[in-house]
């Protein structure tokens, strides 16, 4: 378990650093870019090797129900997450499409693992993302895009289909069935 706390600090810390200190951010140019960059990749790793090197401890043993709605909240984030770099009519809405994604696959994921790994893991990953989303308000006014439509939804929507049915392959590759 000290992989996943190892990579949510790495994480988190690369991610908060533009935010808490962005004079630092900015001195360090495009070479700041990369560091942040390396950083989180590591912290992915050291995440997903964590987790995996991860005794099972269960805490509580989810309902088979919460499969589906995982699965359909799963569908949302894919939509979420591609809404805003496809300029839909949503990101005129919501300022963070894909923080809010990031908090709704967090909250899938709790759903349906109910072991110690999981709930630090996921757990740490909506913190994170709640607390992201608190920084980035609070340090400087939301500009809504202007140029969105509505056809940029269903782009997004298409891509979020596509991806997740190749995310959901790669989980079934690794022996882990998505759907139930």
């Amino acid at each position: 378990m000290l992989g996943i706390i190892a990579g949510l600090a790495l994480w988190s810390g690369a991610h908060f650093f533009k935010r808490l200190a962005p004079a630092r951010r900015a001195g360090l140019g495009d070479k700041g870019r990369g560091l942040v960059a390396v950083v989180s990749v590591l912290g992915i790793v050291l995440m997903v090797l964590g987790y995996r090197a991860s005794a099972f401890i269960p805490v509580w043993h989810p309902p088979a129900a919460f499969t589906g709605i995982n699965n359909l909240l799963m569908l949302a984030v894919f939509y979420l997450f591609g809404v805003g770099a496809a300029k839909g009519a949503l990101s005129a809405r919501l300022r963070h499409p894909q923080l809010t994604a990031v908090i709704l696959w967090a909250v899938a994921h709790l759903l349906v693992n109910g072991d110690l790994a999981a709930i630090l893991l996921f757990g740490g990953m909506l913190a994170w993302a709640v607390m992201q989303i608190a920084i980035i308000n609070r340090s400087q006014p939301w500009d809504r895009p202007s140029e969105v439509s509505l056809r940029g939804d269903l782009k997004a929507g298409v891509i979020g289909v596509v991806l997740m049915a190749l995310v959901a392959g790669v989980h079934a590759w690794l022996g882990v069935n998505p759907f139930g």
